[in-house]
């Protein structure tokens, strides 16, 4: 596994700006006002190696809250203890004061709990670096200098928002990191921007082995607010990974918790399945949200979808369905996202409805997702865990089967003499030449025809159906498409057909 690096500090000491330069782009949310970041956020990160050609140090970044926060929740001591845990399983700590505002009280408060985390020991003690961040320029660097009374060593300056004396920055911590395991068989990639616009990339998912090893399959656990998200993550977890409060909004980055998945009943032998849950922010209409920080919030949840690999949507039945929850579905199916429908808080509801009760009211409440499964839980009694789990996966299983030309084209032929398109006003008949999966995560397949124009939406949707209910896509989506057949394609032959494939 990477090292892991933790960024600790007081309030508004650019901890999340650090973490943002760190990572090459912006994962924590920035905003002037204290208190932004409260559960701890994990991304992979890159150092770069110390001469242009050298290998980089895959490493994990664990942002963290502010210690000593005044929360208006009342979740300082939530945040705190969220802090404890980072630290705990730390390879390296950073810890980030203001060079420009001078040493705090707070800040000596952050140095002597960090004194007491590392007594003991010494053998046992984790590496630290004390760093001086907002200095934007030379002339600032005497006042980094003045952090060196906090006894935590000498004080290393940089400006994450400028990046001066970044080099210097990335030297010392490539300096303080534990030695790499020669056995660890992760790559070493030379440019980690190649490999982030690998890995977030949500165009081409047509590799059936582009599954990061670290992360695992990717769950987005979306809804709106206080449908019981962090609840169920925490469950999933088994331990409180983030803060749960019956306050709405107490989530705001998108907090990403990796677990390894043992189900309950399985063969000796078996390997734990590494995956990824990513908590979000509650979702609420875009007119209700009150300030910037609720805006980037809400933008880091839909961006969550998008980047996940199977979606659970979670619906708090102990209230009806709002615009909120149409909202997510759109989202969800803008981006083709197989879609586990999670309905929550079962236990208060099931006074009121059975379960085919409660299922036919979706059906009517909330159109778009009729393909996708439905799970009845109690995130909060742990009841219905098993049964998530074991959903995302064979819908996982379902998104990335590929089914060969041929016997996608002998299923088309089946269908065509079941039910062949039908002419026009204008008399001029629709033929379908041949058909073929080009993609997974999701299903991507394109009909090559005479004229797409000519197969209308009732025969569209008649395919689509025959396609969920004949080949291994039942529950989830499909990105099916329609295109001419070009004279200038390379020809081929299938089943008497001539075949001919896009450039």
């Amino acid at each position: 596994m990477p090292a892991k690096i933790v960024i600790v500090g007081r309030p508004n000491v650019g901890k999340s700006s650090l973490m943002n330069r760190l990572a090459g782009r912006k994962v924590s949310i920035v905003d002037p006002t204290a208190g932004v970041t409260r559960d701890r956020v994990v991304t992979d990160a890159f150092i770069p190696g110390a001469q242009p050609g050298d290998p980089e140090r895959a490493v994990e970044l664990i942002d963290t809250g502010g210690y000593g926060v005044e929360d208006t929740l009342r979740l300082t001591a939530d945040i705190e203890r969220q802090i404890a845990e980072g630290l705990a399983e730390a390879d390296l700590i950073l810890f980030v004061v203001d060079a420009q505002s001078g040493v705090t009280t707070l800040d000596r408060t952050v140095a002597k709990l960090l004194r007491t985390t590392q007594a003991g020991d010494p053998t046992h003690r984790k590496p630290l670096l004390l760093i001086a961040n907002k200095v934007d320029a030379e002339n600032l660097e005497a006042g980094a200098f003045e952090a060196a009374e906090l006894g935590m060593g000498e004080p290393i300056p940089v400006s994450a928002e400028t990046r001066y004396r970044l080099n210097h920055f990335y030297d010392n911590i490539r300096a303080a990191l534990p030695p790499e395991d020669p056995n660890d068989p992760e790559p070493r990639p030379r440019d980690h921007r190649d490999v982030r616009a690998a890995r977030d990339s949500v165009r081409d998912r047509s590799n059936e082995h582009d599954l990061d090893p670290r992360t695992g399959i990717k769950l987005a656990l979306v809804g709106k607010r206080n449908a019981g998200k962090s609840t169920l993550v925490n469950a999933l977890a088994g331990s409180e990974r983030v803060i749960v409060s019956e306050h709405a909004g107490t989530t705001r980055d998108s907090v990403d918790v990796r677990i390894d998945y043992m189900p309950a009943n399985v063969r000796e032998g078996t390997k734990p399945r590494r995956m990824t849950l990513i908590d979000t922010a509650g979702v609420r209409k875009t007119k209700s949200l009150a300030d910037d920080i609720e805006f980037y919030s809400q933008h880091r949840s839909l961006r969550s979808v998008r980047r996940s690999d199977i979606c659970l949507l979670l619906i708090d039945a102990a209230v009806p369905i709002s615009q909120v929850d149409h909202q997510l579905v759109n989202e969800i199916k803008r981006h083709h996202r197989p879609t586990v429908v999670v309905i929550n808080k079962w236990d208060i509801a099931e006074e009121r409805f059975t379960e085919e009760a409660y299922a036919e009211y979706l059906d009517d409440a909330l159109k778009g997702l009729p393909f996708a499964p439905l799970v009845f839980i109690s995130a909060e009694k742990k009841e219905g865990m098993e049964e998530v789990v074991q959903l995302a996966l064979n819908l996982y299983k379902q998104a990335r089967h590929r089914v060969s030309t041929g016997d996608l084209n002998a299923f088309l032929d089946e269908v065509r003499k079941e039910r062949g398109p039908r002419a026009g006003k204008g008399g001029k008949t629709p033929t379908i030449y041949y058909a073929t999966q080009h993609g997974i995560n999701p299903p991507a397949i394109t009909v090559f025809v005479n004229d797409p124009g000519l197969f209308n939406n009732n025969y569209q949707q008649f395919l689509m159906n025959r396609i969920r209910d004949e080949l291994p896509y039942s529950e989830v989506p499909i990105d099916l498409t329609f295109k001419p057949r070009r004279r200038d394609d390379a020809a081929d032959r299938y089943g008497g057909h001539e075949k001919k494939r896009t450039k």
